[in-house]
């Protein structure tokens, strides 16, 4: 009971009447290198390995190389692409196709609005 009438008594830590220390307070700046890797060099080396590692191994249990990876890569890129021009060529036969009935109708529409206009 004594402590409760004290008038120099100190709030808790964590309320926050008090200012922090300023040097606590000033975050601390981070090179631009830290910024880059997104942390320490000698950190992002050693998830860089571990990685590398964990992901070697699985592709020596599949059976897959880099050169393969590349190879299945340009191959289904050269596919997409035979396959999108076929498409554009599908759809310019489609447009002449259609242009053939579509034009001529359209065109003879016109001259028969043209005649009884006048």
């Amino acid at each position: 009971m004594i402590g409760d009438h004290e008038t120099r008594r100190r709030p808790p830590l964590d309320s926050g009447a008090y200012p922090a220390d300023p040097r606590a307070a000033a975050p601390r700046r981070r090179s631009g290198l830290n910024r880059f890797l997104g942390g320490s060099p000698a950190a992002v080396f050693v998830k860089l390995l571990f990685l590398s590692v964990l992901v070697g191994s699985v592709m020596a249990m599949l059976g897959l190389t880099p050169g393969l990876l590349f190879w299945h890569l340009y191959d289904l890129t050269r596919s997409l692409i035979d396959l999108g021009l076929d498409t554009f060529h599908d759809f310019g036969r489609w447009i002449l196709a259609g242009a053939v009935v579509v034009v001529p109708i359209w065109f003879i529409a016109r001259l028969m609005t043209v005649s009884r206009e006048r």
